[in-house]
């Protein structure tokens, strides 16, 4: 069973938003840390909207970033210093793209 402790959504601008969804997992394998965790940050581009930056724990991924098409394996400490981390990569992609 999962319980769902927070599930943000935000629209940045017309073409960008952030959604931010994190479960409390009961004993499972797959989540050590008994969290399971999707922090996607997204840009319109041509009418779809295109992951640009993205930290999850997929099963059998482990801890991980999308980031502009590449992944790579990251660090994880707990949930609330990954959402702060996420945010202010979001700042600096959103400087990046502007």
């Amino acid at each position: 069973m999962a319980l769902l402790l927070v599930h943000q959504k935000q629209i940045l601008s017309e073409k960008e938003l952030v959604e931010i969804k994190v479960w409390q997992i009961e004993d499972n394998p797959a989540f050590p840390d008994k969290i399971k965790y999707s922090m996607t940050y997204a840009v319109k581009t041509n009418g779809k909207y295109e992951r640009m930056l993205c930290y999850d724990n997929e099963k059998g991924k482990g801890h991980h970033e999308h980031r502009l098409g590449r992944e790579r394996k990251i660090e994880f400490k707990d949930w609330m210093e990954l959402a702060r981390r996420f945010t202010d990569e979001v700042e600096k992609l959103r400087r990046l793209i502007q």
